[in-house]
Protein backbone atom coordinates (compact mmCIF):
# COMPACT_ATOMS: atom_id res chain seq x y z
CA UNK A 1 0.00 0.00 0.00
CA UNK A 2 1.01 3.22 -0.87
CA UNK A 3 0.94 6.95 0.37
CA UNK A 4 -1.80 7.48 -2.77
CA UNK A 5 -3.54 4.14 -1.94
CA UNK A 6 -7.19 4.78 -1.53
CA UNK A 7 -8.46 3.61 1.91
CA UNK A 8 -12.73 2.45 1.98
CA UNK A 9 -14.51 1.77 5.53
CA UNK A 10 -17.20 -0.83 4.39
CA UNK A 11 -19.71 -1.56 7.08
CA UNK A 12 -21.22 -4.69 7.83
CA UNK A 13 -18.67 -6.36 5.35
CA UNK A 14 -17.70 -9.75 6.58
CA UNK A 15 -20.57 -11.34 4.13
CA UNK A 16 -23.13 -10.60 1.48
CA UNK A 17 -22.92 -7.18 -0.41
CA UNK A 18 -20.67 -5.65 2.03
CA UNK A 19 -18.53 -8.69 1.70
CA UNK A 20 -18.95 -7.72 -2.54
CA UNK A 21 -18.45 -4.16 -1.96
CA UNK A 22 -15.52 -4.56 -0.67
CA UNK A 23 -14.31 -7.10 -2.92
CA UNK A 24 -15.20 -5.02 -6.02
CA UNK A 25 -13.03 -2.11 -3.86
CA UNK A 26 -10.43 -4.39 -3.51
CA UNK A 27 -9.85 -5.31 -7.05
CA UNK A 28 -10.04 -1.25 -8.09
CA UNK A 29 -7.03 -0.85 -6.49
CA UNK A 30 -8.95 0.44 -2.89
CA UNK A 31 -6.97 -1.01 0.67
CA UNK A 32 -10.70 -2.23 2.38
CA UNK A 33 -11.49 -1.94 5.67
CA UNK A 34 -13.80 -4.59 7.01
CA UNK A 35 -16.04 -2.59 9.68
CA UNK A 36 -17.88 -5.94 11.04
CA UNK A 37 -19.86 -6.92 14.78
CA UNK A 38 -18.52 -10.51 14.85
CA UNK A 39 -14.82 -10.90 15.03
CA UNK A 40 -14.83 -14.03 13.90
CA UNK A 41 -16.14 -13.37 10.12
CA UNK A 42 -14.59 -10.27 9.89
CA UNK A 43 -11.18 -12.38 10.15
CA UNK A 44 -12.60 -15.11 7.31
CA UNK A 45 -13.51 -12.05 4.92
CA UNK A 46 -9.79 -10.83 5.26
CA UNK A 47 -8.52 -13.90 5.06
CA UNK A 48 -10.72 -14.32 1.62
CA UNK A 49 -9.60 -11.06 0.17
CA UNK A 50 -6.32 -11.47 1.19
CA UNK A 51 -5.96 -14.83 -0.55
CA UNK A 52 -6.62 -13.17 -3.47
CA UNK A 53 -4.12 -10.80 -3.16
CA UNK A 54 -6.40 -8.05 -2.48
CA UNK A 55 -5.25 -5.40 0.46
CA UNK A 56 -7.46 -5.70 3.84
CA UNK A 57 -7.97 -5.60 7.46
CA UNK A 58 -10.45 -5.46 9.82
CA UNK A 59 -11.90 -3.13 12.82
CA UNK A 60 -14.70 -3.83 15.00
CA UNK A 61 -17.75 -1.77 14.31
CA UNK A 62 -21.12 -2.34 16.09
CA UNK A 63 -23.97 0.36 15.23
CA UNK A 64 -25.53 -0.35 18.11
CA UNK A 65 -22.18 0.45 20.10
CA UNK A 66 -21.15 4.04 19.45
CA UNK A 67 -17.98 3.49 21.54
CA UNK A 68 -16.93 1.00 19.04
CA UNK A 69 -17.30 3.23 16.25
CA UNK A 70 -15.47 5.93 18.30
CA UNK A 71 -12.49 3.53 18.66
CA UNK A 72 -12.99 2.64 15.04
CA UNK A 73 -12.42 6.10 14.30
CA UNK A 74 -9.34 6.04 16.39
CA UNK A 75 -7.51 3.02 14.63
CA UNK A 76 -8.21 4.46 11.29
CA UNK A 77 -6.45 7.81 12.09
CA UNK A 78 -3.25 6.29 14.05
CA UNK A 79 -2.58 3.72 11.02
CA UNK A 80 -3.67 5.49 8.15
CA UNK A 81 -4.57 9.51 8.74
CA UNK A 82 -7.35 9.56 6.73
CA UNK A 83 -10.36 7.91 4.62
CA UNK A 84 -11.44 8.33 1.15
CA UNK A 85 -14.39 6.52 1.09
CA UNK A 86 -17.20 5.23 3.43
CA UNK A 87 -19.70 3.00 2.56
CA UNK A 88 -22.42 2.43 4.88
CA UNK A 89 -24.04 -0.89 4.51
CA UNK A 90 -24.64 -2.38 7.98
CA UNK A 91 -28.30 -2.86 8.50
CA UNK A 92 -30.81 -4.94 9.89
CA UNK A 93 -34.33 -6.23 9.66
CA UNK A 94 -36.70 -7.84 12.18
CA UNK A 95 -39.33 -10.31 11.94
CA UNK A 96 -41.16 -8.57 14.06
CA UNK A 97 -41.52 -5.46 11.61
CA UNK A 98 -44.87 -5.37 9.22
CA UNK A 99 -47.33 -2.66 8.31
CA UNK A 100 -48.06 0.17 10.77
CA UNK A 101 -51.36 -1.81 12.48
CA UNK A 102 -49.09 -4.56 13.00
CA UNK A 103 -45.42 -3.90 13.71
CA UNK A 104 -44.04 -4.32 16.57
CA UNK A 105 -42.92 -1.16 17.96
CA UNK A 106 -39.78 -2.47 19.54
CA UNK A 107 -38.32 -4.30 16.26
CA UNK A 108 -39.24 -0.71 14.71
CA UNK A 109 -37.27 0.69 16.97
CA UNK A 110 -34.68 -2.05 16.91
CA UNK A 111 -34.28 -0.92 13.16
CA UNK A 112 -34.28 2.57 13.09
CA UNK A 113 -31.56 2.56 16.09
CA UNK A 114 -29.42 0.55 13.71
CA UNK A 115 -30.10 1.38 10.26
CA UNK A 116 -30.32 5.33 10.86
CA UNK A 117 -28.87 6.04 14.39
CA UNK A 118 -26.02 3.69 14.10
CA UNK A 119 -25.55 5.06 10.35
CA UNK A 120 -25.37 8.83 11.56
CA UNK A 121 -23.10 8.25 14.27
CA UNK A 122 -20.56 5.99 11.68
CA UNK A 123 -20.48 8.86 9.94
CA UNK A 124 -19.96 11.94 12.16
CA UNK A 125 -17.28 9.86 13.46
CA UNK A 126 -15.68 9.72 10.12
CA UNK A 127 -16.19 13.04 8.87
CA UNK A 128 -13.10 14.50 10.55
CA UNK A 129 -10.99 11.42 8.73
CA UNK A 130 -13.07 11.86 5.00
CA UNK A 131 -12.26 16.01 5.43
CA UNK A 132 -8.38 14.76 5.53
CA UNK A 133 -8.77 12.79 2.12
CA UNK A 134 -8.64 15.02 -1.26
CA UNK A 135 -12.32 14.27 -2.48
CA UNK A 136 -13.76 11.56 0.19
CA UNK A 137 -17.00 10.33 -1.10
CA UNK A 138 -19.24 8.41 1.30
CA UNK A 139 -22.32 5.74 0.16
CA UNK A 140 -25.08 5.22 2.24
CA UNK A 141 -26.71 1.83 1.19
CA UNK A 142 -30.39 2.79 0.58
CA UNK A 143 -33.70 1.01 -1.09
CA UNK A 144 -36.58 1.79 -3.05
CA UNK A 145 -38.30 0.60 0.03
CA UNK A 146 -37.21 4.13 1.77
CA UNK A 147 -38.82 6.06 -1.13
CA UNK A 148 -42.02 7.70 -0.13
CA UNK A 149 -43.21 8.35 -3.77
CA UNK A 150 -42.99 4.28 -4.48
CA UNK A 151 -44.24 3.58 -1.20
CA UNK A 152 -47.10 5.97 -2.17
CA UNK A 153 -47.77 4.50 -5.49
CA UNK A 154 -50.60 1.68 -6.51
CA UNK A 155 -48.43 0.86 -9.91
CA UNK A 156 -45.08 0.41 -7.94
CA UNK A 157 -44.05 -2.88 -7.43
CA UNK A 158 -42.55 -1.85 -3.56
CA UNK A 159 -45.77 -0.51 -3.00
CA UNK A 160 -46.98 -4.20 -0.93
CA UNK A 161 -43.98 -3.67 0.37
CA UNK A 162 -45.32 -2.38 3.88
CA UNK A 163 -42.41 -3.02 6.64
CA UNK A 164 -43.21 0.45 8.55
CA UNK A 165 -39.81 -0.05 10.65
CA UNK A 166 -37.51 -0.54 7.47
CA UNK A 167 -39.04 1.41 5.14
CA UNK A 168 -38.64 4.18 7.65
CA UNK A 169 -35.12 3.43 8.15
CA UNK A 170 -34.59 3.82 4.49
CA UNK A 171 -36.48 6.90 4.48
CA UNK A 172 -34.62 8.48 6.98
CA UNK A 173 -31.12 7.49 5.88
CA UNK A 174 -31.93 9.38 2.69
CA UNK A 175 -32.68 12.56 4.61
CA UNK A 176 -29.06 12.10 6.12
CA UNK A 177 -28.19 11.85 2.59
CA UNK A 178 -30.45 15.27 1.38
CA UNK A 179 -29.02 16.88 4.28
CA UNK A 180 -25.32 15.82 4.49
CA UNK A 181 -24.59 16.33 0.88
CA UNK A 182 -26.10 20.06 1.49
CA UNK A 183 -23.60 20.40 4.45
CA UNK A 184 -20.69 19.85 2.75
CA UNK A 185 -21.78 21.17 -0.12
CA UNK A 186 -19.01 23.76 -0.53
CA UNK A 187 -15.97 20.76 -0.13
CA UNK A 188 -14.96 17.75 -2.12
CA UNK A 189 -17.00 15.12 0.14
CA UNK A 190 -19.74 13.78 -2.47
CA UNK A 191 -22.43 11.81 -0.46
CA UNK A 192 -25.13 9.86 -2.25
CA UNK A 193 -27.96 7.11 -1.82
CA UNK A 194 -27.61 3.76 -3.79
CA UNK A 195 -30.71 1.02 -4.04
CA UNK A 196 -28.44 -1.89 -4.90
CA UNK A 197 -31.90 -3.53 -5.98
CA UNK A 198 -33.43 -7.03 -4.39
CA UNK A 199 -30.13 -8.54 -3.76
CA UNK A 200 -29.97 -12.63 -2.58
CA UNK A 201 -28.25 -12.09 0.47
CA UNK A 202 -29.26 -13.32 5.05
CA UNK A 203 -30.64 -10.17 4.78
CA UNK A 204 -33.60 -11.09 1.96
CA UNK A 205 -33.80 -14.87 2.85
CA UNK A 206 -31.84 -15.35 -0.02
CA UNK A 207 -34.86 -14.04 -1.91
CA UNK A 208 -33.93 -11.33 -4.66
CA UNK A 209 -33.53 -10.87 -8.37
CA UNK A 210 -29.73 -9.91 -8.18
CA UNK A 211 -26.52 -11.88 -7.06
CA UNK A 212 -24.45 -9.77 -4.67
CA UNK A 213 -21.81 -9.13 -7.41
CA UNK A 214 -24.73 -7.49 -9.69
CA UNK A 215 -25.91 -6.11 -6.25
CA UNK A 216 -22.80 -4.46 -5.37
CA UNK A 217 -21.79 -2.64 -9.24
CA UNK A 218 -23.51 0.63 -8.28
CA UNK A 219 -22.22 1.14 -4.92
CA UNK A 220 -19.05 0.59 -5.96
CA UNK A 221 -19.51 2.69 -8.95
CA UNK A 222 -20.86 5.59 -6.72
CA UNK A 223 -18.05 5.18 -4.28
CA UNK A 224 -15.30 5.37 -6.90
CA UNK A 225 -16.62 8.63 -8.63
CA UNK A 226 -14.71 10.69 -10.54
CA UNK A 227 -13.81 14.86 -9.99
CA UNK A 228 -17.12 15.45 -12.12
CA UNK A 229 -19.23 13.42 -9.23
CA UNK A 230 -22.81 15.16 -8.41
CA UNK A 231 -23.70 14.69 -4.47
CA UNK A 232 -27.00 14.19 -2.95
CA UNK A 233 -29.15 11.86 -5.53
CA UNK A 234 -30.97 8.83 -4.67
CA UNK A 235 -30.14 6.07 -7.51
CA UNK A 236 -30.98 2.74 -8.64
CA UNK A 237 -29.72 0.04 -11.94
CA UNK A 238 -32.31 1.67 -13.68
CA UNK A 239 -31.93 5.85 -12.90
CA UNK A 240 -32.86 8.14 -10.32
CA UNK A 241 -34.54 6.47 -7.67
CA UNK A 242 -37.62 9.55 -6.38
CA UNK A 243 -37.37 10.49 -2.74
Amino acid sequence: MTETTRIALVTGANKGIGLEIARQLAQAGVFVIIGARDPGRASAAVAELSSAGLGARSIPVDLDDHASVAAAAETIRVDHGRLDILVNNAGIVDAKDGPPTASAPEAARRIMDTNFIGTLAVTQAMLPLLRRAPAARIVNLSSSLGSLTLNGDPASPYYSARLIGYNASKAALNMLTVQLAEELRDTPIVVNSVSPGYVKTDLTGHNGFLTVEEGAKLPVEYALLGDDAVSGRFVEASGETPW
